[in-house]
């Protein structure tokens, strides 16, 4: 049986996992989770893992490891850690037939097309075209963008920077929102992710408690809260007014940011929306909230109307993902 090994490798975590492939479907066999910072040596640690297995267990005989910073040329240097990865001293080193480094959100691009009903929730259903872009927007800490590009050999996935294109507010509120988070962080400029992402739920209830009436004397006003943007989600949900407004803000500026992405990559093959934030806010996304924003685009509308809208719910779909690549990598090696 085929074995295949993936990993997602974060500053903090990385996770490494073994799947095999049974009747064409992906199966896990093993997965672990090893603290980043423990380890000097990237190849070290896969090695280990590998070591840790039964002794009849097959070795791996591609590999794709999802890494949080930019690929040049099959090597990445990471920013939080002391690990220089280089895809060919990757596979000599832990005696595997090919490796692909990928950036850690480009590579759930690999994973879209087979994913299964338990790891997607329909937002927007619309007939896809299996031959046409697709692409996906995630809020977690950050904003994460990437883009498909269909050939006759799959998909291929483009990283992309399109979260620090500018904010573009759309109302007399988010215009003051904007001019204040200019002036409170000192900045020339405000990039899409600082309100679309998980902190930018925090800016924006930030920005509520220091101008409206009822900000002084509201509960998360009181005393500095360790994670902002969860008290406003938790605060939301218990009914409070001041949370409610700053979340339909943020779910705005986030169905806004999709339907932006949908004219700039004409993703008729799907829009996915991930992150941390996607299975948690999941009846947000699927309200008026969110896809009327996505939607009203003027003389385009119709376009983006076309656009088959899911969440992507997987709290390991970077695993999977970086499984399915190592898949692909099979047929290029002639397996």
């Amino acid at each position: 049986m085929t074995t295949l090994l993936a990993g997602d490798i974060g500053g903090t975590k990385t996770l490494l996992a073994l799947y095999g492939v049974e009747h064409g479907e992906l199966r896990q066999r093993r997965c672990a989770r090893f603290p980043s910072a423990d380890w000097a040596d990237f190849s070290a640690l896969v090695n280990h893992f590998l070591a840790e297995g039964p002794a009849d267990e097959p070795h791996p005989v591609s590999a794709c490891f999802a890494v949080a910073g930019p690929v040049r040329g099959g090597r990445v240097q990471l920013t939080n850690l002391p690990w220089l990865l280089e895809q060919n001293a990757l596979a000599a080193a832990c005696g595997l037939g090919a490796v692909e480094l990928v950036n850690d959100f480009a590579v759930l691009i690999y994973g879209l097309p087979h994913l299964a009903d338990h790891q997607q929730a329909p937002l927007r259903p619309r007939p896809a075209d299996p031959q046409a872009p697709v692409a996906i927007l995630g809020a977690g800490t950050g904003l994460g963008v990437a883009f498909g590009i269909p050939t006759p050999q799959g998909l291929v996935a483009m990283a992309s920077e399109a979260s620090h294109g500018e904010f573009a507010p759309r109302s007399a509120e988010e215009w003051a929102l904007k001019q204040w988070l200019q002036a409170d962080l000192g900045l020339e400029r405000l990039s899409i992710e600082r309100v679309v992402s998980g902190t930018g739920l925090g800016e924006v209830m930030r920005w509520l408690l220091a101008t409206d009436p009822a900000g002084p004397s509201h509960p998360l006003a009181a005393s500095p809260v360790a994670d902002l943007p969860a008290a406003v989600a938790a605060a939301a949900e218990a009914g409070d007014p001041l949370a409610l407004r700053a979340r339909h803000l943020w779910l705005g500026a986030y169905g806004n940011a999709a339907g932006d992405l949908a004219l700039h990559s004409l993703c008729l093959g799907g829009l996915w929306v991930g992150g941390g934030t996607a299975a948690k806010q999941l009846p947000q996304l699927q309200s008026e909230a969110f896809l009327g924003p996505l939607r009203a685009k003027g003389r385009l509308s119709a376009v983006v109307e076309q656009v088959p809208v899911m969440a992507l719910t997987d709290p390991e779909a970077g695993l999977f993902s970086a499984a399915c690549r190592a898949r692909t990598l099979l047929g290029w090696m002639g397996h």
